[in-house]
């Protein structure tokens, strides 16, 4: 296990074939263009899974520095700008993570297996994350250059405090409601009182 994985490991919690994707995405993107120390690399990930944890650990692309934006279509995908050069290049996983799994990772999930059956899935799921590990990239990546308009940069808004729960919340997120600025917490339980 290489110094990245071990770190992306170690940030994640643990090893696991969503982890093995992002590892390998990020590490293909990270022989293109440099670690972003501010938002020099933008990653666009279309999922919510724990690859994105890779991204940030490897790339430093976080959603703290605005340079990792989550639009979840259930794909693992990821758009990767670089502000530096104005390119994009859009990499997509195209290996088959199902390949007779599905039945038995739900019932895996559910607690539902015998022990020699989850001693089965937990081989299977070991072997299919060496495989993400160790495959060429061009098995596993489908990588493409797209054009796709600059991401807007990370800014910070004015703070406001809420007339409501007097909590402190970025100006741009404030609703007005009963005549009062308030929060999107607060907005949300004083319209629900209303319908």
């Amino acid at each position: 296990m290489d110094d990245d994985l071990k770190g992306v490991v170690e940030f994640h919690g643990h090893l696991c074939p969503g982890v093995a994707i992002g590892y390998r995405v990020a590490k293909y993107v990270k022989e293109h263009h440099p670690r972003s120390e501010d938002e020099e690399l933008v990653c666009i990930a279309e999922n919510k899974s724990c690859s994105v944890d890779a991204v940030q650990q490897i790339l430093g692309c976080t959603a703290g520095k605005g340079n990792l934006i989550i639009n979840d279509h259930g794909k693992q995908a990821f758009t990767f700008f670089s502000r530096n050069d104005g390119r994009a290049t859009r990499i997509y996983f195209k290996g088959d993570l199902s390949k007779g799994m599905d039945e038995i990772r739900a019932r895996y999930f559910k607690g539902e297996l015998s022990e020699e059956e989850r001693r089965e899935f937990e081989t299977m799921r070991t072997r299919e994350m060496e495989r993400i590990i160790k495959a060429p990239d061009d098995e596993l990546l489908s990588v493409s250059t797209v054009q796709i308009p600059p991401p807007r940069k990370a800014q910070i808004h004015p703070t406001l405090r809420c007339q409501e729960c007097g909590e402190g919340f970025m100006e741009i997120c404030g609703r007005t409601v009963n005549g009062k600025v308030v929060c999107m917490e607060c907005f949300e339980k004083l319209t629900e009182r209303k319908a």
